[in-house]
């Protein structure tokens, strides 16, 4: 296999471990905390997990380790969508593993979850996992979005671990992939199948993130690459002096991606989907909003500029999400084979006027005919709008061409205005893992293991005070319980972890707020160039900025 320079070096590169991990796998021993509650809904989640909920934070510190010798088999999963650093959480859980007792068995179930179902699998060995180190994807086993969640779903995975002996499984992913881990932990202690599950914190979204997990992995490998490009496409806008670029990033409903590359780039326009929604913020007043910085820069001279839009953020418009659930409900069932069966546009078009309320229609009807289109497009499997697909990015430059062909029939706007426009995502989630992700990931999975050795079960792997050093990072674990709430999903109360959206009373976003309308008219831009991963630590083991200041 033909590799790059900057992978063959990459390989090379060993990932720091915290402090009290150094010590050698023996000499770790356990250190118990308190008690732990869930963070609502305290006596539903208790009855729903009366195996798994209440149990004690860990930390792990120097000392003589108690764990119980004896081989252990261990089966691995990557769920969800891929993050940057899963790879290092697969091999610290192989070192640990092996340093542990050489007879001990790492076995990847392929595709995610569907995997562990269907009993496709692989047994890693050195040479298998050395192809993969301080690499990006989730390519080593690949990844999935089925959801364990049935009991047939769980009495086939406790089939499958009993078939190869396993007697731990670690789910690698997200909120809802950490929810179907703490569920499947559940039934394994409810019906004594002696299989431990532990979770590792993934998603470059950074919406798995509460007192105790500080940043979910792969969120600062991706917004450095998102800033990276920002960055470069800040220094083109300077440069030509004739664009105004419009970007989406990814992120779903939440807006930390957004947010973090604003405060890596200083661009003159962020929206941050919590504002407009704390706001009640209508489709023409954030036209307006961004249209005010654009006449200001033109007025000196500046006709170019650059607009964060982050990907969710038309769910958080009040107008725009009202106009959703008619479209949703116009929709349902037969009703959306009758409106497919119309031959043109312009019959569509009728359909829904006659469709949607007054109120909602006004929305629609201001919308560009492509994004109007885009509403209508393939519905997700339970028959709603895929909201992800709408190109919010041409949405508001459209909006904005239009509120500024106003302004300057009024005499108050006499600039140009030519947009571009960019989304940013998937470039983001299989990038080599920055120094920091190598190194945190690697730390997650050799730190799962030392959960499994010492019997806990229905954990999350945890690795705190990230703002530090690595030598000063503690590591640990927590009930995933603690994390969670009762949501409604889809017509049922479920247990859930609880999404974490930017906060408008933080750090990160008071200092963006302070900062921001100087943005809006000067050229502040910062040009945060390509990851590093050789040289000073102060340029290659850089936080975020949304971590440093949360930190601070």
């Amino acid at each position: 296999m033909t590799i790059s320079p900057l992978q063959e070096a990459r390989y090379k590169y060993e990932p720091k471990l915290p402090g009290m991990l150094r010590h050698g796998i023996s000499s770790i021993k356990v250190k118990e905390g308190e008690p732990t509650q869930s963070v609502a809904d305290q006596e539903t989640i208790q009855k729903l997990f009366p195996n798994t909920y209440g149990k004690k934070e860990v930390t792990f510190e120097k000392g003589e380790s108690t764990a119980p010798e004896g081989k252990q088999v261990v089966g691995v999963i990557l769920s969800g969508g891929q993050a940057p650093g899963g790879h290092n959480v697969i091999s610290g859980l192989y070192d640990a593993l092996k340093a542990a007792n050489p007879d001990n068995v790492l076995i990847g179930f392929r595709n995610g979850p569907s995997g562990l179902i269907e009993d496709d699998f692989v047994v890693f060995d050195d040479d298998y996992i050395n192809a993969y180190r301080n690499t990006g994807g989730f390519d080593i086993i690949g990844s999935g979005r089925t959801k364990l969640e049935t009991e047939e779903q769980f009495k086939v995975a406790a089939e499958v671990a009993k078939k190869h002996g396993i007697n731990a499984i670690v789910i690698i992913g997200g909120d809802d992939s950490n929810t179907n881990a703490a569920v499947l932990a559940e039934f394994f202690a409810a019906n004594n199948t002696g299989v431990q599950v532990i979770g590792a914190p993934k998603t470059i979204d950074g919406d798995l993130k509460n007192d105790d997990i500080e940043i979910s992995f792969g969120f600062d490998t991706a917004t450095k690459t998102y800033s990276e490009l920002i960055g470069n496409i800040e220094r083109d806008a300077n440069s030509a002096k004739k664009y105004w670029h419009f970007i989406k990033v990814m992120g779903r409903s939440a807006s930390h991606v957004a947010l973090e590359a604003a405060l890596e780039t200083q661009p003159n326009v962020c929206l941050i989907s919590e504002e407009v929604a704390a706001k009640k913020m209508s489709l023409s007043q954030i036209a307006n909003y961004i249209a005010d910085s654009v006449e200001k820069r033109a007025a000196n001279g500046n006709n170019f500029g650059v607009v964060i839009i982050p990907e969710g953020v038309v769910e958080f418009v009040p107008e725009f999400s009202a106009l959703i659930a008619e479209i949703n409900e116009l929709l349902a069932g037969s009703k959306a084979d009758a409106f497919n069966e119309l031959p043109t546009w312009k019959e569509k078009y009728e359909f829904i006027k006659n469709g949607l309320s007054e109120e909602s229609f006004k929305v629609f009807e201001i919308l560009p005919e492509n994004i109007q289109q885009q509403l209508f497009l393939e519905r997700d499997p339970h028959g709603n709008v895929q909201v992800s697909l709408i190109e919010s990015e041409k949405l508001f430059s459209a909006l904005v061409a239009n509120e500024l062909k106003d302004r300057a029939a009024k005499g108050t706007y006499t600039g140009k205005f030519n947009p571009l426009h960019h989304f940013f995502g998937y470039e983001g989630r299989c990038a080599f893992p920055s120094n920091f992700d190598a190194d945190y990931c690697y730390s997650l999975g050799y730190n799962a293991f030392l959960l499994i050795q010492n019997g806990f079960t229905g954990y999350l792997s945890k690795i705190s005070n990230l703002s530090k050093p690595a030598a000063e990072w503690v590591a640990g674990g927590m009930p995933i319980t603690k994390m969670m709430n009762i949501e409604r999903r889809h017509g049922e109360d479920k247990p859930v972890i609880k999404k974490a959206l930017v906060e408008l009373d933080g750090k990160p976003f008071k200092f963006f707020e302070a900062n921001r309308d100087k943005w809006a008219v000067e050229t502040c831009y910062l040009y945060p160039g390509a990851i590093q991963y050789y040289g000073p630590e102060e340029v290659c083991d850089l936080t975020t900025k949304t971590l440093k200041l949360e930190q601070e």
